[in-house]
Order: structure tokens, then sequence, then C-alpha cells
């Protein structure tokens, strides 16, 4: 299982309605058949400047390259992603197996 996480900053002002609308926008990603136990974060802790999370899980390295290139995907990234995401940070987990 891999967890795909991403924590982002927008360039839009809190609480306009293009942040209101970029949430929704990500949200849909949710729908992309590969992806499991989504969820769209508002970020609480004062120790880092990103505002939003995003976190969804897939079973298996396949299902998550097949998320990459789903035309959902990656049109959300080229219309959406790179033109109102100013800092963002990627992390992707695996479990450890002990």
């Amino acid at each position: 299982m891999i967890r795909h996480t991403v924590v982002f900053k927008l360039k839009h002002a809190s609480g306009s309605e293009m942040e209101s609308s970029f949430l929704v926008a990500a949200q849909a990603l949710a729908s992309v058949p590969t992806v499991r136990n989504f969820e769209c974060l508002r970020q609480t802790s004062p120790k880092n400047s990103f505002d939003f999370g995003l976190s969804m899980e897939f079973e298996s390295a396949q299902t998550y390259e097949d998320y990459n290139v789903h035309p959902d995907h990656v049109s959300f990234v080229e219309t959406r992603w790179k033109k109102e995401v100013v800092d963002f940070l990627e992390i992707d987990y695996m479990h450890l197996h002990p």
C-alpha cells in the first residue's frame, strides 16, 4: 500500500471563491478509480506555512502510477495545480513490516 500525501499553499486569498473552487476541483480526484481513502485537509500547525493537504492511498505501485497518468489527474495538475499552487511538499509512504 502507498499513501500519497501533499501539503500546499495556494496563491488565492483565504476564504476566497477561487480558493473554494480549487478545493472542490481537488476533491474530484477522489473519483479516480484507483484512489482509496481520499482526504482533503486544512493544515493547522504553526510549524509550517502550508494551508491544505491531500491524502490518498493506493493498493500498489501500479495503481499509484495508474492515478498519475489518469486523464482527470493530468488535467487537474495542468489546469489548476501548476497555475494556483505557490508551494508544496509531496511525500509518499509505504508501510513498514517488521
